[in-house]
């Protein structure tokens, strides 16, 4: 669970925690240790965008904050994004800065630029560098907001409707950030609020259930936003470029089944629809 200082109280803040799916069922425990937060479990696991979306429905705030339960708060992280959402009702959604945990001076997102849906590919701004307080300035509209930790308006939401469960892990919260724009709100970052981040944890640096989900939801994602002429453009490169160049760095490093999971991943994208609640990977 992320860690959420005293310091960091609010006057009026609501603390939820989704029990997502875990094979032992803490809930029972975690109310009587920690009495003023509520706790919500899921007997399935639902994936990021689910697993949010059920805190959702139990929360009663104007802004709801997301942060996975692999990030540790930072003094003020909250006031100040609440102080930016009130000064400026056109952001539907704010990230802070973060940087990775275990190595506490260093970046993981000031920001992102654009997508290119010609290519499904957009950057981390500041992402590797040491922070020595350069996008401290930067505050304003980014490309994208983090999943990690990203506070969203609940005007926002009813508007543009809550996260894709279809997408199960990865490429949900930026396919609901597009949303988010397409109903008329910003995306900001607030480089001057910090969160830490331990990256990876759950799913680690190469494995099947990352590599599957990761190119089948970055094709879902172009078919969900890319115009038409775009789309046509990113299928040719995907199956042009990246599906060999997959297939080759698999080989070179060994990764057993990984190509077979590749052709299940394009192929989902060939039998689904955008909206399919099919995900195409067996989770247990």
């Amino acid at each position: 669970m992320a860690s959420i200082d005293s310091t960091n109280s609010y006057p009026n803040i609501e603390i939820i925690v989704v029990d997502n799916g875990s094979k032992i069922n803490s809930v029972p425990e975690w109310k009587t240790k920690y009495p003023g937060v509520k706790f919500i479990r899921s007997e399935k696991n639902l994936g990021f965008a689910g697993g949010n979306n059920v805190g959702v429905k139990d929360a009663t705030g104007e802004y709801l904050f997301f942060v996975n339960n692999d990030t540790e708060f930072t003094d003020g992280l909250v006031k100040t994004l609440v102080d930016l959402m009130d000064q400026h009702p056109e952001v539907g959604m704010v990230s802070p800065k973060i940087r990775y945990f275990d190595e506490p001076d260093t970046l993981q997102y000031a920001g992102y630029t654009p997508m290119n849906y010609y290519t499904c590919r957009n950057a981390t701004i500041g992402q590797f560098e040491k922070d020595n307080g350069q996008y401290d300035h930067t505050t304003g509209q980014t490309g994208y907001g983090h999943g990690a930790a990203m506070m969203v308006r609940r005007e926002a939401i009813d508007k543009a409707g809550l996260m894709a469960e279809n997408f199960f892990l990865y490429y949900e919260e930026m396919d609901w950030c597009d949303r988010i724009k397409k109903a008329g709100y910003q995306v900001w970052v607030e480089p001057r609020a910090l969160i830490y981040h331990k990256e990876s944890v759950s799913v680690g640096k190469d494995s099947a259930l990352k590599e599957y989900f990761m190119n089948r939801n970055r094709i879902l994602f172009i078919r969900r936003n890319a115009p038409f002429h775009a789309k046509l453009i990113f299928y040719v490169y995907f199956m042009c470029l990246v599906a060999p160049r997959n297939i080759l760095a698999y080989h070179q490093k060994n990764y057993k089944g990984f190509t077979g999971w590749l052709f299940k991943a394009i192929w989902w994208n060939f039998t689904n629809s955008t909206n399919s609640s099919k995900l195409g990977y067996p989770l247990n």
